[in-house]
């Protein structure tokens, strides 16, 4: 389990000498249950989680392999320089029972942990989006506490490692120099030799906020020449300054939990001796005040200087408002076909949570089939598609469940189909959802009640497509088909917003 991983990993850290001699593993984060007070079908799958993470993890590194084995067979690995890290700490966004289906959380919701268990035997799978439990997030965290989103160390402090035998003296040796993700870059231009370019094609350049690193690679005990950095994630801000570091969580607020909203000037600052405490396990913010005011002030001048502000705390509504900052008040959406094919579900037109309809123009001669209009993929989303001769709307929402409409036998001919949605609040509070329509040439032919729909994101990958499905199957009724591809003749397709 988690609370077993966490002591073995700080046990190693410790041996290696990858984290100072007594640093400390911090406390489990409060809303982590103990790994021994879960009950066995919890255990069971959350190591099931964790299993499928290390395979892929496994092939990661594999495929890491593959390009060191051809520098190394082509005779450049020496001259080639290598950095190795991550984007951030660990993923918590998995939530308290993990998720087969990622997207939840996207829209504000927590996977139940039933539909989890339903999903055991095909993790990692071509039917799952999976995350594990946020245990194993803080696990794979240690020592820090906290995960990805949050600035304390948990959160944003990964291991780099940097690979370059011709121009670095030593091997196996660890650098504790302060840098951030925006040294890199120098880092290349220096060894290089590259300079930074004022102008490119008469455009002229940002500068740069990163330093080199170059300077560590052959100097163990030279002092960091990155001695300050700011910080602000979703509310949470940081300031690091000279091993001296002032963090808050806003409102408080984990990763699986985006609709917590609360006023910024009400977060509690913590402040920390990184010098001293490495893992962030003594808060000093009650015995020095001073210094944490100091560093509040400071982190105020470098947000205002860096463009942080505003400041907007509502997540969930922040990702579903994407497409209204892109469209504006745009109300009809025209897409041609063959060309509107692989639109980002986020360029698509903005239909969750609005009253919209899908409309489009057909002439049948009779064994039409496949997809007239498809967004999103087996994650969720919503398709418009000919079967069997008649048309059908599936709307794929979460635990496998899906709003369907039906038409009867379609005419031959000219044939006018039109989706209508009619957004009436849902059953739930904060959770779109109405009524959903389906007209052949006019005549409401199917009618269904959908009381909940997906806030914000369908997937983080598929697409919005006009004459195919060209991600993973919507619907569950042409599953078995290569993206179904609709056989006849079709035009266009016009969505608008109706509300």
């Amino acid at each position: 389990g988690w609370d077993e991983a966490r002591r073995i990993i700080h046990e190693r850290q410790l041996e290696l000498g990858i984290i100072p001699q007594g640093t400390l593993l911090t406390e489990r984060t409060a809303e982590i249950p103990a790994w021994e007070t879960l009950s066995p079908d919890e255990q069971r799958l959350y190591a099931r989680q964790m299993e499928v993470f290390a395979a892929m993890l496994t092939h990661v590194d594999e495929q890491i392999g593959r390009v060191i084995e051809t520098l190394e067979r082509t005779g450049q690995l020496d001259n080639t320089l290598i950095f190795v890290t991550a984007d951030n700490g660990s993923s918590g966004e998995g939530g308290l029972t993990g998720s087969f289906n990622e997207t939840y959380v996207l829209n504000g919701l927590q996977t139940p942990f039933e539909a989890n268990m339903s999903h055991i035997e095909d993790w990692g799978g071509p039917s799952t989006y999976p995350h594990f439990h946020a245990g194993w997030a803080l696990a794979g965290n240690t020592p820090f506490q906290y995960f990805k989103q949050i600035v304390h160390r948990g959160g944003i402090q990964d291991a780099l490692i940097v690979h370059w035998p011709e121009g670095i003296e030593s091997s196996g040796e660890i650098r504790q120099q302060y840098h951030h993700i925006t040294d890199i870059a120098p880092t290349i231009l220096d060894v290089t030799g590259t300079p930074l370019f004022e102008e490119i094609d008469g455009v002229e350049q940002m500068d740069m906020d990163g330093v080199s690193m170059a300077y560590s690679f052959n100097e163990a005990a030279a002092p960091t020449q990155h001695p300050e950095q700011y910080y602000e994630l979703f509310g949470n801000r940081a300031l690091y300054q000279d091993g001296w570091k002032a963090v808050t969580i806003h409102a408080g607020r984990m990763p699986w939990n985006l609709n917590r909203v609360a006023p910024f000037e009400d977060d509690v600052w913590e402040l920390y001796n990184l010098n001293e405490d490495f893992s962030e396990a003594v808060n000093l913010a009650d015995e020095n005040p001073e210094k944490l005011e100091e560093l509040k002030t400071r982190w105020e001048e470098l947000a205002w200087e860096n463009n942080v502000y505003p400041l907007y705390d509502d997540m969930v509504m922040r990702i579903s408002k994407q497409q209204d900052n892109l469209f504006g008040d745009r109300k009809e959406f025209v897409y041609f076909n063959p060309g509107a094919r692989r639109i980002a579900e986020k360029a698509s037109a903005p239909v969750k949570g609005r009253s919209h309809s899908i409309e489009t123009k057909l002439d049948l001669s009779g064994g039409e089939e496949g997809v007239i209009l498809a967004c999103g993929g087996f994650t969720g989303g919503y398709t418009l598609f000919i079967r069997d001769n008649k048309v059908h709307y599936d709307y794929n929402y979460y635990h496998g469940l899906y709003y369907s409409l039906e038409s009867p036998a379609l005419p031959r001919g000219e044939v006018n189909i039109r989706f209508n949605f009619i957004e009436d609040g849902g059953t739930t509070e904060g959770i779109p959802g109405g009524i959903g329509e389906l007209y052949v040439n006019g005549e409401k032919v199917d009618e269904v009640t959908m009381p909940e729909m997906h806030i914000s994101t369908f997937s983080l990958s598929e697409t919005f497509d006009v004459g195919i499905d060209a991600g993973t199957p919507v619907s569950n009724k042409y599953r078995v088909t290569n993206h179904y591809p609709f056989t006849g003749d079709l035009d266009r397709v016009i969505v608008r917003l109706t509300e």
